[in-house]
């Protein structure tokens, strides 16, 4: 009897190291999916769009080749760099001080009701005015330099990060509020350990839309009153015609923005490891 147990739990061994192997293969197939469709997707895109330049014989004034704007990227790389520097700081700044804010302001309409109640509605009638008219009155108010563009893009990341913060820190479970109650917890204890813990996964929800659109808010700052900058460069090269000039600053601009977001989208996997579980 014990000799034919042991075959039978041999058996059982290599069956589960065969789920496993097959389980595994099944995971890398769906990691260089998720890396290799996009690629693919980038790829066609490209090729459809050079085929209907050549087809249609479009004028390059119009619609370049991504030949055309792939010489414009390498030939004035410098630049292109130039003009994204003050970009890029603008987005950051006003990233990080439009979503302090909210994160802070959040804080506050949590515990004191009357405050949500009375400067909430505010909030929502600034994010309803456009941002091209904001961004004149930004200027007139804080001048030429960075300081309006920091300004638009924190205003712009500063509402979904608010709204989002808010129902984080109050969409807690009244048994965990219960728990941490008959524990006799200090409320900074309830906050740190309770509200703040299920508040994350709304806020970096908010902080991907911030990474995006905070770089928008920079560009459309540039628009009015500079010289320089992703926005001024792409002003300069509709006015000039410079069409692969035009395209490159645009392909310039949305990589920054892409790897804005994959900045954060890296850091939301690091700090929430038990909420992609989860999902998983």
């Amino acid at each position: 009897m014990a000799n034919q147990a042991e075959p039978m739990a041999l058996g059982g061994f290599a069956e589960d190291a065969e789920a496993d192997a097959r389980f595994l293969a099944h995971k890398r197939y769906l990691a260089w999916r998720r890396r290799l469709l996009p690629l693919g997707a980038v790829i066609l895109f490209l090729l459809i769009w050079w085929q209907a330049v050549v087809q249609f014989e479009i004028k390059p004034f119009i619609a370049p080749s991504p030949v055309a704007v792939a010489t414009v990227l390498v030939e004035r790389f410098g630049i292109l760099m130039t003009n994204l520097l003050p970009t890029a700081i603008e987005a950051v700044c006003g990233f990080l001080l439009g979503n302090i804010a909210a994160i802070s302001l959040a804080t506050v309409f949590v515990y004191r009701k009357t405050a949500e109640e009375a400067l909430f509605p505010l909030a929502v009638m600034v994010n309803t005015i456009p941002v091209v008219a904001k961004a004149p009155i930004l200027v007139l108010l804080l001048g030429n330099g960075m300081e309006p563009k920091i300004a638009i893009a924190a205003i712009i990341c500063f509402f979904p990060t608010l709204v989002n913060m808010t129902r984080g820190l109050r969409d807690v479970r009244p048994e965990q509020l219960e728990l941490m109650r008959i524990l006799s917890a200090t409320p900074r204890e309830v906050f740190f350990r309770i509200r703040v813990p299920n508040a994350l996964p709304y806020l970096f929800s908010a902080l991907k839309i911030a990474a995006s659109t905070a770089v928008i808010g920079a560009i459309v700052g540039e628009w009015i009153g500079s010289n320089v900058g992703i926005g001024a460069l792409i002003i300069q090269a509709t006015y000039n015609f410079d069409s692969p000039l035009l395209y490159a600053t645009i392909v310039v601009g949305s990589t920054f923005s892409a790897l804005f977001f994959g900045v954060i989208s890296l850091a939301e996997r690091r700090m929430l490891r038990w909420h992609s579980a989860h999902k998983d």
